[in-house]
């Protein structure tokens, strides 16, 4: 959804410049692109009627103020309505009950209740600080017990142990008695899923239900599902009073319309998307952080979190320390540079996060081998030994280089060439340090007329 409905949006803004403002004529053209988008997203055909209706009565009329063209204000229509449709704010997960909490998770086989059920208890271990137990009633299928039991491990939760020839009615109850037992403040429930919605399946889960009385009855929903969200949406709401949504594989949805038809369907809010199939890789649904990534806008704040997430603060400062001195930066330190990378989940990652348009200069051609070219340094300094990595001029000079560098090569898989790319690389930032030591940054920048049309805006100390 969102690569078609922002292409689609920013060919509106280019075609509608030099119009006074939105009428009944040029309003169809535009909205025809919305309603085509919304379509091709899979979104459900009830709820485009009422959006593109919403975002027609909103926008028809409106003047077209300072340096906006009817575009613009369109896609600002869009973006509200969005926001509205997907719920405005956040809604957080509901807590407030004698402990434990029970939370119920409920949805079709193959939607990813069972990962979701031990990223959630890692969410709330981390963000909510509370003592969480994970259980399995799905007794039909045996591996989706042990799966639940190594998951909930990696979210450094606490299992508790069921079988495949109990009934999950007797699950529930053993499992809320243990908790409360053991002090547990919050119990999580995966529940059987099936590939299609039958009887059987409702009326064991209004069980479950009624035995547990959860605070929360989650439905998990395959992002990618499109229309056929729509009918497990609606079969799940007139089977349980449904509190909530949480969206799964949004990271690799090119459609994305369950966003914005589940919502609408069941009247639960959205309250926490899957971004990756990572232990920690669940968020807080934020319709309107959500809506700017949809309409290309990007997700400046979730850049933030992810950089913030991912970069060690204590490595950063020892690394700053040695860039100010311009002494002691090695191998190791590129080496830090690159996991460090790595963690924040890689350049493309970010580039997701950013504007469309920032995106689109960077050219995703220019990401995918920025990407290639950082795999391959970091085979080339993982084939180093420690020593190399700390003492550089091993492999720069004396009677043992060329020997080394072979090695290296062979072990990175690469050709002795690309060993000695990385060298020269690594000995011109090296030089570039030593040049911005005590203040010969300001001298260097001036030289190559950094300071150009800066005038009297630069700060005393560094004029």
């Amino acid at each position: 959804m969102a690569s078609n409905l922002t292409n689609r949006l920013s060919q509106l803004v280019k075609t509608m410049r030099g119009q006074a403002r939105i009428t009944e004529t040029n309003v169809q053209e535009m909205l025809r692109e919305v309603r085509m988008a919304l379509l091709e997203a899979d979104v459900a055909l009830p709820v485009v009627r009422d959006f593109i209706a919403r975002v027609k009565d909103k926008a028809l009329g409106q003047e077209v103020v300072g340096s906006l063209n009817p575009g613009q204000v369109l896609v600002s229509v869009v973006h509200k309505e969005l926001i509205a449709t997907m719920g405005e704010g956040i809604a957080d997960i509901n807590l407030a009950a004698q402990p434990p909490a029970v939370i119920l998770m409920a949805g079709l086989q193959g939607a990813g209740k069972t990962t979701t059920t031990a990223k959630l208890a890692k969410h709330l271990i981390e963000k909510r600080k509370k003592k969480v137990l994970t259980v399995s009633a799905d007794v039909y299928r045996p591996a989706a017990i042990e799966q639940l039991k190594t998951v909930t491990t990696q979210a450094g939760a606490e299992w508790f142990p069921s079988t495949p020839d109990q009934k999950p009615h007797d699950i529930a109850l053993a499992a809320i008695d243990y908790a409360k037992k053991h002090h547990f403040e919050v119990l999580l429930v995966d529940t059987a899923g099936r590939l299609a919605i039958d009887e059987a399946l409702m009326a064991e889960i209004k069980d479950l239900h009624a035995v547990l009385n959860p605070v929360e009855t989650l439905f998990v929903v395959d992002a990618m599902q499109g229309q056929d969200a729509i009918n497990t949406a609606k079969a799940f709401k007139d089977a349980l009073p449904l509190t909530g949504v949480v969206l799964t594989k949004l990271d690799g949805d090119s459609r994305g319309g369950a966003a914005l038809s589940v919502r609408q369907i069941t009247g639960a809010p959205i309250k926490f998307a899957g971004v990756s199939e990572k232990i920690d890789g669940l968020e807080v649904f934020d319709a309107e952080r959500h809506a700017g990534r949809v309409l290309g806008m990007g997700d400046i704040v979730a850049l933030v979190e992810e950089v913030t997430k991912g970069v060690d603060m204590a490595a950063a400062e020892k690394l700053a320390n040695k860039l100010k001195s311009g002494d002691g930066f090695d191998l190791n330190d590129f080496l830090a540079q690159i996991s460090q990378m790595k963690k924040m989940g890689g350049l493309s990652s970010l580039m997701d996060k950013l504007p469309a348009q920032m995106a689109a200069k960077a050219g995703q051609g220019d990401m995918d081998k920025a990407e290639r070219d950082m795999k391959r340094m970091e085979g080339i300094l993982n084939s180093m030994t420690a020593k190399e990595r700390a003492h550089p001029n091993l492999l720069m000079e004396g009677k043992s280089k060329a020997s080394r560098k072979r090695r290296i090569a062979t072990g990175a898989g690469v050709q002795i060439q690309e060993v000695n790319r990385l060298l020269n690389q690594f000995d011109q930032m090296q030089g570039m340090m030593k040049k911005m030591k005590g203040g010969g940054l300001m001298k260097m920048m001036k030289k190559m007329g950094g300071m150009k049309g800066l005038g009297g805006m630069m700060p005393p100390g560094m004029k």
